[in-house]
């Protein structure tokens, strides 16, 4: 144990500390005695504890242990980890009672599985990494953080060294600057069979019936024989029978580009044999010019066929599919110009598929159109869905006509399977809800699980803030009891007046008992009140559900996607307003037609009905009703345009306009007008996949190259990330983007260099394939790490020679304790005590000899022999007490004399020094006991001494006086001095 300081210059101060201090002491006379030594000790130390604190003062331990930190690869290509964790707790056996370990797991990235501890003699290795990579650098880096101190640390690193993530050489170069070594354990490779697919190249760009030839690299570590598949999308084109070699081989495979559009082809192998099935597929994009190719959404089935006539009359190609088949992988819409939704209900598209529409159009130029119908538009539940956002018109209709007025209540199972993300899309569902109604309307919610609990009674909207905080605070919990909850909203539905009253019931459950419903379904009917249901998810009670939603006129939905439960509860809600579908006959007035003004030059056809809808600001409205509600609309979105069509094109509201001459020539201009607008990419994108980063480069001419580019990169699942690319020269750019899995991707250029991002060109796609864990090993890792062993000054380690990790001479090392906070503490509290001592008035005399008495004490012996000598002093003290009194019991003394007139003291005689006796009052005061003891052969007053004032004998201030007179006295002595 010993100190040191890291500022030991700041130890001067104690120099001038002294000094001060020294004539601190000698100049205060406001203290004395025991409160002055006092005062002055606690302040010497208080000075003290503030100059070692601030010259750094710390204690320091010198050990002679060791430190070691197993670093244990976790990836993929280590195999079972279980002979990791053997080896490393057959190690642990042999450290010393003071020796300290630690564990750290790595894959893609480094996590703790233990502290550094001299506790274990094992771990078991169970966190959580990335297996799919091999990050050694990672686990390195976390394992020099956990050492503590200087001294001897050691890192003992079990992997193959194959590493695709990071450098373990370049951080081997800080352990060695930081004095850390590092052991290596090389583990062998797993002997396995195993076939894979390196990689699929195709030509970028393709026109329509061309044909173009594939190439396919196979990488193999036995003969095999197998089959070669290739997929275009999803849909397979082609197979072949084939055999490998060990080793790398090379197959071309013959394709035809049949559709335009971006298409991504796959090729997958299924080989005899082969034991891991990772790395059996490799993916690349290509981009097939030709005719523009349509996808048309139908609600119901054979509606289409007005549209599709028209369009194939302009030769473009039309795809016809339910909302049902809408595909869930963002790269599949890139394959189409354009979509249109034909009078489809909200309810029947996820969450996830509208989604990723309106990025296809923000972000790769995709036209899109909404055609109307009783299911389109706010009737089909669009209201702020990502729909919606894409559309040039809202579905709200604010201060357009006059609503019947609503009350509404929505029933929401809140059981225990309710929870989770489940929970979260049915509150979104019924705040969507709300935010849809009017300050007029009334609404309430009430939650159930054994029994109904009201989260807001039935009241006037008005403020629509309060509701929706309400409703977001519900939270699952408990079973299903279904009858209580509906027959307290019916209770509480029929003291609401409004002119239309309708539930909402929700569930993914059975309720927990048996009830008879229909008694309430009947008082429904009977006080023309609805209900619909939701059931959501196979174990709900179907049954039931559909039918009470029969019995009390209502709707009933069935949800297998959770994501449409907010465009059916806003359906619900709007579906109740019936003024949102207008069926009357009207012409439609042209508007601001623009570039579309000759299609309308001699008149439109008229209507008899269309859903209303309310035009965004920036929205072009080309045909108007006279309400005036927008009937055709348009505007651009983000890379895309989208068109609003409000009335329908089946002929039950627009009859007149599929049996117009120029029907087919104006829709095909609308649907023209959504296609993207730019041209072939003048771009040319690389990419290269780095672990789980991947690095983009993008050339161009470089006259033309912009200032500033964007890259916005989408993956199958819709999600997004946006990529600033840095120009490291004319047209070219470089950037990185963090990629979780493998897979295929959209990739969108924007130009920045203006106040508004423009389109640079046209979407294309890169694949990231599966991760280089699952390539064939090259077996060069063992030689990396014998390469970090030299390095750092490490040993490579044997798997038979556990023990030798702590078979060496340990290296002392101090351990550093900061004192500054207990310095300051004790400074603190020593503070505190001075100020006690300074400014409280305690008897600190009495203090400071009893804190001394122990100090005083004399032995027991020492004790008995003086005795007699304290006797006869206070014997002696007791006399000349009883004589300045003047006499006493004992001793004969008789009493004073006469009584003389009591002195008066006044700030005047106080001046003087002297005091004045008050007639009547006898001249012995209070403050007699003060008096100094007469002189030796003095006789008390009265009895031939001296004389009372007064009365012939010397004034009392001649005499010595009373204790206030000497005190002043000796006042204006010091003062003359």
């Amino acid at each position: 144990m010993g100190v040191q300081f890291n500022e030991p210059g700041w130890l001067l101060l104690l120099i001038p500390a002294a000094v001060l201090l020294y004539r601190a002491y000698r100049s205060d006379y406001r203290l004395s005695g025991f409160r002055k030594k006092l005062a002055f000790g606690l302040r010497t130390v208080i000075i003290l504890l503030l100059i070692l604190a601030i010259s750094g003062l710390h204690g320091f331990t010198v050990l002679q242990d060791k430190q070691v930190v197993y670093v244990a690869d976790r990836s993929d290509s280590m195999g079972d980890a279980a002979r990791l964790q053997q080896w490393i707790g057959e190690s642990m056996k042999t450290k010393g009672e003071k020796d300290r370990i630690a564990v750290v797991s790595t894959g893609l990235e480094g996590a703790v599985e233990q502290k550094l501890s001299a506790q274990g003699s094992g771990t078991s290795l169970n966190a959580s990494v990335a297996e799919s990579f091999t990050g050694l650098e990672s686990g390195l880096q976390l394992a020099s953080y956990l050492f503590e101190g200087k001294g001897d640390a050691r890192i003992v690193l079990l992997s193959d060294g194959e590493e695709n993530v990071g450098s373990m050489a370049s951080m081997g170069r800080l352990l060695k600057d930081r004095g850390i070594a590092v052991d290596v354990l090389p583990v062998p490779g797993q002997d396995i069979q195993d076939v894979s697919v390196e990689e699929l190249k195709l030509p970028d760009k393709l026109y329509q019936g061309e044909a173009f030839s594939m190439e396919v690299l196979l990488n193999s570590t036995y003969n095999a024989s197998g089959e070669l598949r290739i997929y275009e999308d999803s849909r397979e084109i082609g197979r072949q029978r084939i055999e490998v070699s060990k080793g790398e081989n090379r197959y071309a495979v013959q394709g035809l580009a049949k559709s335009p559009g971006l298409h991504r082809y796959r090729a997958e192998i299924f080989m005899d044999g082969d034991t891991s099935s990772a790395n059996n597929a490799a993916a690349d994009f290509t981009r097939v010019d030709g005719p523009p190719r349509v996808l048309i959404v139908e609600g119901e089935e054979g509606s289409s066929g007005n549209i599709k006539a028209a369009l194939d009359s302009g030769m473009i190609a039309v795809e016809v599919i339910p909302p049902e088949l809408l595909p869930l992988e963002a790269a599949k819409y890139a394959a189409y110009d354009s979509i249109i939704f034909n009078n489809v209900s909200g309810s029947r598209v996820g969450g996830r598929q509208m989604e990723m529409i309106e990025q296809s159009v923000r972000s790769f130029g995709t036209g899109f159109m909404m055609v109307g119908g009783e299911d389109s538009f706010g009737m089909g539940g669009y209201f702020k869905t990502p729909i919606e956002k894409a559309l040039p018109v809202s579905m709200e209709l604010e201060g357009k006509r006059e609503i019947p007025s609503l009350g509404l209540i929505l029933v929401i199972d809140r059981s225990g399977s309710m929870s989770g993300a489940k929970m979260e899309l049915v509150k979104e569902s019924a705040m969507r809800t709300v935010e849809l109604l009017r300050a007029k309307d009334t609404v309430g919610v009430v939650a159930f699980d054994d029994r109904p609990w009201w989260v807001v009674e039935p009241r006037e909207l008005g403020d629509k803030k309060e509701v929706l905080e309400a409703i977001q605070g519900i939270q699952s919990s408990g079973g299903t009891n279904i009858y209580p909850a509906v027959a307290d909203a019916l209770e509480q539905m029929l003291d609401i007046t409004t002119q239309r009253r309708h539930l909402i019931l929700m569930t993914d459950g059975q309720s927990a008992l048996g009830s008879n419903y229909s008694e309430l379904t009947d008082q429904m009917v009977a006080e023309k009140i609805t209900m619909s249901s939701v059931a959501v998810g196979m174990d709900s009670d179907q049954v039931l559900l559909q039918s009470l939603a029969e019995a009390a006129k209502g709707r009933y939905y069935f949800v297998e996607d959770e994501t449409t439960l907010p465009a059916i509860f806003s359906r619900e809600a709007v579906l109740l307003a019936k003024s949102y579908i207008v069926d009357k006959p009207f012409i439609p007035a042209v508007q601001n037609a623009g570039d579309w003004g000759p299609l309308f030059a001699e008149g439109v056809p008229g209507l008899l009905g269309y859903v209303a809808t309310t035009p965004k600001s920036t929205a072009q409205v080309v045909l108007s009703s006279p309400e005036p509600d927008p009937i055709l609309a348009r505007w651009q979105y983000g890379s895309g345009r989208t068109v609003a069509w409000s009335s329908d094109l089946s002929g039950k509201w627009s009859k007149a306009w599929v049996s117009w001459p120029k029907f087919a020539d104006t829709l095909t201009e609308l649907v023209k007008w959504t296609f993207p607008q730019f041209e072939a990419s003048p771009y040319e994108v690389s990419t290269e996949a780095a672990g789980s980063r991947v690095n983009l480069q993008i050339t161009t001419d470089g006259s033309s190259a912009p200032e500033k580019l964007s890259a916005m990169i989408t993956g199958e699942e819709g999600q997004e990330q946006q990529v600033e690319l840095v120009q490291e020269a004319p047209g070219r750019y470089t950037g990185q983007l963090d990629i979780s899995k493998p897979g295929a991707f959209l990739l969108s250029l924007s130009d920045d260099s203006g106040e508004t991002p423009v389109q640079a060109a046209a979407g294309t796609g890169f694949v990231v394939p599966y991760s280089p864990e699952y390539k064939i090993s090259t077996g060069v890792g063992a030689e990396a790490l014998q390469q970090l062993a030299e390095l750092t000054g490490g040993r490579v380690l044997k798997w038979e020679e556990p023990a030798a990790v702590f078979d060496r001479e340990a290296v002392s090392r101090q351990v550093l304790h900061d004192w500054s906070y207990p310095l300051l503490a004790a400074a603190l509290l020593l503070w505190v005590a001075d100020i006690a001592v300074r400014r409280l008035a305690l008897p600190w005399a009495a203090i400071g000899a009893w804190l001394a008495r122990p100090l005083r004490r004399q032995p027991a012996a020492a004790a008995e022999a003086g005795r007699d000598a304290g006797l006869g002093r206070l014997a002696a003290r007791k006399a000349r007490a009883a004589s300045f009194y003047g006499g006493s019991r004992s001793g004969g003394m008789k009493p004073p004399g006469p009584a003389a007139e009591p002195a008066r003291s006044d700030a005047g005689s106080e001046g003087r020094g002297g005091s004045a006796a008050a007639p009547g009052v006898p001249a012995q005061r209070r403050d007699a006991p003060l008096r100094e003891p007469a002189p030796a052969g003095a006789k008390p007053a009265g009895q031939g001494g001296a004389k009372p004032a007064g009365q012939g004998g010397v004034p009392p201030a001649e005499q010595g006086g009373t204790s206030m007179d000497r005190l002043l006295q000796a006042k204006s002595r010091t003062r003359r001095k």
